[in-house]
């Protein structure tokens, strides 16, 4: 998963990124389990479905959707969304049925089930703003329901029976004729209405897990496919405004996975990759929580409609690179907790640092890497992780918060895994460079582990550090036991050192809105407004306008600002690129300020990567190779 976050003291959040094991058999023949999803007949944006099971041999069955989904971290209780659950008999008749908890349901007299009916509300129109953390499906894992666009996460609608996660699934989905659908799952048939207008298609899911591992998108949208070497590429994008297309992204989508297949090698993990991008509208009830969610072959991705064509070209490759490089893990180097996932009550692994960090790493190291950006850029990326990891509890476990990662006050920190997470697997990489004279990295090690290991066999959790350890050196496991399993902070200095690099003050690019990570803005509660804090001086686009502290910022391009819209109105002044002709007007004691002007970038002092004067030769080889594999 990859989540965007960047947080003002407003309290205003800019951007929200296995199956079980089987026990024994309720049926008396492993039949397919059969589901309907039903399109054609959604009325107040809930969908109908229906589950058929087969014929059951015990009295009681319990009947679950899931609460926590893989690669989430978080609690999202999808039955919450469930209404009208019933179950019949074979002559029509309801059964008994108790509601166990909030995702789960026990039918009684299970001999006699025919089928459960329930109707599954929609996740995008209930999200609040700032949802992180709460107890609700992040928007990339959640489900939309609406006229010209459907985000089919099919564990938002099909659930499980304890015992029968192992049982294929056949599951059909009824829409009308003219909808464009785009799946991953294995299309088995597909027959339409006598009139024409729907047609219903079949697909065929292995077990359960291929059901949560599959997301389709259904409806007014358009897609392109193309090839990256072996790999059929298949891009869907909803753009209810048609101001985006898979057309106006697929150069930007091929050239980023094209320089990440080089950068993998000999990697091939599947033979097809979705990407259903899904653009918010940003109207109160469209999606909030931006980012995008990781499966084996396929990501599932929301932004805002309204970014730049620049902007969102960047942002694809910042956050797709990431789900795609999931593929190395947790995908093919996971723990028992991820292979046996429970969906109602999960353990979870110790090695967030991996699953997320190692993969928001290689997302950000690839790219200097294929010479997608250069080396400044690089190491941009890098001090605004170290600056954002020292703003979360840095002297934490690492191990002990992915652990725990659902409960307080760990879960608080589980965005320090795109931060610290990254930064750790920088400090492997460069350890193992230098113990290898330039020739292993983190890269390599973790192409051993998915060759000991791969997506069939999971490692024992509490034995992994001292396998990495006796695959590589004692350094290694020295930096494990000491700042992930221990708590002590890292000193990145003494890293950057190894390869003649240092931290120090410089003219640094920065942000029109966020300056080394905190607001130049605030908001005062009681009158309702926004205003320029002291730190606007510091930023040299709006100190060249002759913005002020205190000016309050009364519209931007047309739009009145308040603190009801900030949120949305200065995502746009987040994601603002040089060359935009902009209108802002201020409040300045009373007095009307008008700043009309073009954008430019913006510069301020601050701590940034520097190359050091006196570097080494030996230094500057080991970060040629750090850099440049």
């Amino acid at each position: 998963m990859r989540i965007i976050v960047a947080s003002l003291c407003l309290s205003v959040v800019l951007f929200g990124c296995g199956a079980g094991k089987n026990k024994a058999n309720d049926l008396a023949l492993n039949t397919p389990i059969a589901t309907h999803i039903d399109l054609s007949k959604v009325t107040e944006d809930k969908a109908p479905v229906t589950i058929n099971p087969g014929r059951f041999t015990v009295e009681t069955v319990t009947y679950r959707l899931p609460r926590v989904i893989p690669g989430t971290y978080s609690v999202s209780d999808f039955g919450k969304y469930v209404d009208g659950f019933k179950a019949l008999d074979y002559s029509g008749n309801e059964l008994r049925v108790s509601k166990v908890d909030t995702n789960s349901w026990t039918v009684e007299n299970a001999k006699e089930l025919d089928k459960i009916m329930y109707y599954v509300n929609d996740t995008f129109d209930i999200e609040e703003i700032g949802g992180i953390g709460q107890e609700q499906p992040f928007s990339p894992g959640g489900t939309n329901i609406e006229e010209n666009n459907y985000v089919l996460n099919l564990h938002g609608f099909i659930g499980y029976f304890d015992s029968l996660k192992n049982n294929q699934y056949k599951l059909d989905v009824t829409a009308p004729t003219d909808f464009v659908r785009t799946s991953a799952l294995q299309n088995v048939a597909s027959s339409t209405s006598d009139d024409g207008t729907m047609t219903t298609t079949s697909y065929f899911a292995p077990r359960y897990f291929d059901i949560t591992d599959n997301p389709m998108m259904y409806g007014n949208l358009d897609v392109e496919e193309f090839q990256v070497g072996d790999i059929k590429i298949v891009l869907s994008v909803y753009s209810p405004n048609k101001l985006h297309s898979a057309k106006s992204l697929k150069e930007t989508v091929f050239k980023m996975m094209k320089a990440q297949k080089a950068y993998l090698g000999d990697i091939n993990a599947t033979t097809r990759y979705d990407i259903y991008l899904y653009l918010s509208e940003g109207k109160e009830d469209s999606a909030k929580g931006f980012g995008a969610l990781e499966h084996h072959t396929s990501t599932v991705v929301v932004f805002p409609e309204s970014m730049e064509p620049e902007a969102l070209a960047d942002s694809m490759i910042d956050v797709v690179s990431h789900e795609f490089f999931h593929i190395l893990t947790p995908l093919s180097v996971h723990s028992e907790d991820v292979h046996y996932f429970d969906y109602n009550n999960p353990t979870f692994s110790k090695h967030l640092w991996m699953y997320e960090g190692v993969t928001e790493y290689f997302a950000t190291l690839f790219q200097v890497d294929r010479s997608l950006v250069d080396e400044k850029e690089f190491y941009a990326d890098i001090m605004q992780k170290i600056q954002g990891s020292k703003r979360m509890n840095d002297a934490m476990s690492f191990t002990i918060m992915s652990e725990n990662v659902l409960k307080a006050p760990y879960k608080d920190e589980y965005l320090n895994v795109y931060q610290k997470g990254a930064l750790i697997g920088m400090c492997i990489d460069i350890l193992m460079r230098e113990e290898s004279n330039g020739n292993r990295g983190i890269l390599s090690l973790m192409k051993e582990l998915s060759n000991k290991y791969g997506k069939n066999k999971p490692f024992e959790d509490d034995k992994l550090i001292a396998e990495i350890t006796e695959m590589t050196y004692p350094s290694i496991g020295e930096f494990f036991n000491t700042h992930v399993v221990g708590d002590l902070p890292i000193d990145y200095n003494a890293f950057f050192e190894k390869v003649g690099l240092e931290i120090g003050e410089a003219q640094i690019e920065t942000n029109y809105i966020l300056m080394n990570g905190a607001p130049i803005v605030s908001g005062d509660g009681q009158k309702g407004t926004i205003f320029f804090t002291d730190m606007v001086l510091k930023n040299s686009f709006w100190s060249a306008q002759g913005a002020q502290a205190n000016d309050v910022i009364k519209e931007i391009n047309g739009t009145a600002l308040t603190l009801m819209n900030a949120n949305q109105v200065l995502q746009q002044v987040f994601m603002w690129k040089p060359g935009k002709d902009v209108e802002v007007k201020l409040d300045r004691n009373g007095e009307e300020v008008v700043i009309k002007t073009t954008t430019t970038q913006p510069y301020t002092q601050g701590e940034a990567i520097i190359e050091k004067s006196d570097a080494t030769e030996a230094q500057i080889a080991l970060r040629k190779a750090w850099l440049k594999g």
